[in-house]
């Protein structure tokens, strides 16, 4: 399996010392049979030695067959530790736009489902590998003893453990199946919590939505677990019988056929007793491998960045002037919407507002803007020198944002990463009105449960400690009462303006126009600087204006 593969590359040495560990243990057990057979049935030794010595190859079995588990154990969570820090550095590193395309629900799914599964088969997989070696060791033991009823009762195990491969197989069908299953189900778990809302008010949605969406899609989940587990319950079920039958089927070959005598046909008997668990509990393992190499297969689907466990050290670039948007397309996956050719010119420590109607463009420009969508021709330059991937994380790091679907972090940062300057965080949070709000400790933000309009502030806090060159806010007043919003763009929006900030703000605030130096305009994915008479139109009615 790939899976297993994968562990074998990364921890190679681990690995073979855990085999070897496994290799022990078996040989241990077997020689444990060897001991009862020799000394207690086929020469009884009656001397008071034989008990000690039993005993303590009994106490050795156990410690080795521990230290092997445990060993194997702890590789596996090692291994799934790995897998799941170096999903998530894939995952930082992964273009936004792929994020996007991907979806919430599914890389949800694949964080908690898929590296569970991947964590439960490693807990599981000691006894597979234990059921196998001990399962190989055994039949050579046996084959020293007789090779005619080794024959025989490998036969028989052969059909056994084929059996419950035809089982397993459909197993694996189903696990699959419940794989794909999951996404939706992480998908409608998404929609009843995060609309919540208009829920709670249209009862009659609810319904549609808990009959027509979750009801199928958790009854084809329910459909499939229940054969899963049917057919891994008769995969135990026929393993366990058979191996059952084996025991008779020796005792048979012993005094029917008379290939060997009693003695011998009861060390057979023994030793397919001692394999009768680990056997069972490798049969049992190894859905839950199969379950792992499906959500490991499913990660690997993402298709995210290459593992990278740096984080660029980028560079602000020093005394810029000017940044040039030179015919920039960009094209949608899916081919819905195109943008540009785009041109644009900011000059240092302008203030530009964006409008535009729904669906015009705005946000795919300032995603294009800050760098985080690609172009699929054209590109950007900074004080004329091309933006590409070789300079991307140094153009990232002119900006901070304030995006309309705004994520709150808790600690604040400052240049580099560093502490943010308490006096200027003071600062704002008297300009923002919330210093009998928010509370404060070390940098770290204590209480984040805040209205939409305070979380939209500590945004704006946050991006301003940065203390980066470029600001870009969307929509950011739309969730403010008017008196704020009225300070926001009379005193707060010029005092950055003074701090020396670029601000690129998306608006349809037509009463604030007045205090932009620029008024762009997004329609239908084309950009367009309204002056003189456009320009006072748009700010008498930039609602009406979208609507043409």
């Amino acid at each position: 399996m790939e899976l297993l593969r994968v562990v074998y590359r990364q921890y190679r040495w681990p690995f073979l010392m855990v085999m070897a560990l496994s290799l022990l243990s078996a040989a241990l057990g077997i020689g444990l049979i060897a001991f009862i057979n020799l000394r207690l049935i086929e020469t009884p030794d009656i001397s008071l030695s034989v008990l000690p010595e039993f005993l303590g190859l009994l106490l050795l079995l156990m410690a080795v067959t521990l230290g092997s588990q445990w060993a194997l154990t702890t590789l596996g969570h090692h291994f799934v530790f790995r897998l799941r820090s170096e999903f998530i550095k894939r995952l930082m590193d992964t273009h936004v736009e792929r994020i996007e395309k991907l979806g919430s629900a599914a890389l949800l799914a694949g964080l908690t489902s898929d590296v569970r599964n991947i964590t439960i088969a490693f807990v599981r997989l000691p006894e597979l590998v234990q059921g196998i070696i001990l399962t190989l060791g055994s039949a050579a033991y046996l084959a020293w003893l007789s090779p005619k009823m080794l024959g025989v009762t490998a036969i028989w195990v052969a059909i056994t453990v084929y059996g419950g491969y035809v089982l397993v197989a459909r197993v694996y069908k189903h696990l699959a199946q419940l794989r794909e299953i999951e996404d939706q189900l992480y998908n409608d778990y998404q929609t009843v919590i995060e609309g919540r809302k208009e829920l709670a008010l249209n009862r009659e949605r609810a319904e549609r939505v808990f009959e027509d969406t979750y009801i199928p899609h958790a009854s084809d989940y329910r459909r499939h677990i229940i054969r899963a587990d049917t057919f891994h319950l008769s995969a135990v079920n026929w393993s366990n019988i058979m191996m059952l039958g084996v025991i008779g089927l020796v005792f048979w070959m012993a005094n029917s056929l008379g290939w060997s005598d009693t003695n011998i046909a009861a060390t057979f008997s023994l030793t397919l007793l001692f394999l009768r668990t680990p056997m069972l509990s490798a049969i049992g393992a190894l859905p839950t491998l199969l379950t792992a190499q499906v959500a490991f297969n499913k990660l690997n689907q993402f298709k995210l960045a290459p593992y990278d466990a740096k984080f660029p050290r980028s560079k602000e670039p020093a005394d810029w002037q000017t940044l040039e948007m030179r015919d920039v397309v960009f094209q949608y996956a899916d081919n819905t919407f195109c943008v540009g050719p785009l041109n644009l010119t900011i000059k240092r420590g302008e203030l530009l507002f964006l409008i535009g109607g729904n669906g015009s463009g705005k946000s795919t420009l300032a995603m294009l803007l800050t760098g985080l969508y690609q172009p699929v021709s054209g590109a950007i330059y900074l004080d004329g020198k091309k933006i590409d991937a070789s300079n991307q994380d140094d153009y990232r790091k002119l900006f901070s944002a304030v995006f309309t679907d705004v994520w709150l972090f808790d600690r604040l940062l400052g240049p580099q990463g560093k502490q943010a300057n308490s006096a200027l965080v003071s600062s704002w949070l008297d300009r923002l009105k919330m210093s009998e709000k928010l509370e404060l400790e070390n940098g770290t933000i204590l209480n984040l449960k805040l209205s939409k309009g305070q979380r939209k502030r500590v945004a704006l806090l946050l991006a301003l400690a940065e203390e980066r060159d470029i600001i870009l806010l969307d929509e950011w007043a739309a969730d403010q009462d008017p008196h704020f919003r009225r300070e926001f763009y009379q005193v707060l929006l010029p005092l950055m303006q003074q701090m020396g900030k670029t601000i690129f703000a998306i608006s349809h605030d037509d009463h604030y126009f007045v205090h932009a130096d620029r008024l762009l305009e997004m329609r239908q994915g084309q950009l367009s600087e309204l002056t003189g008479h456009e320009r006072e139109h748009a700010s008498r009615d930039a609602v009406a204006r979208t609507e043409i």
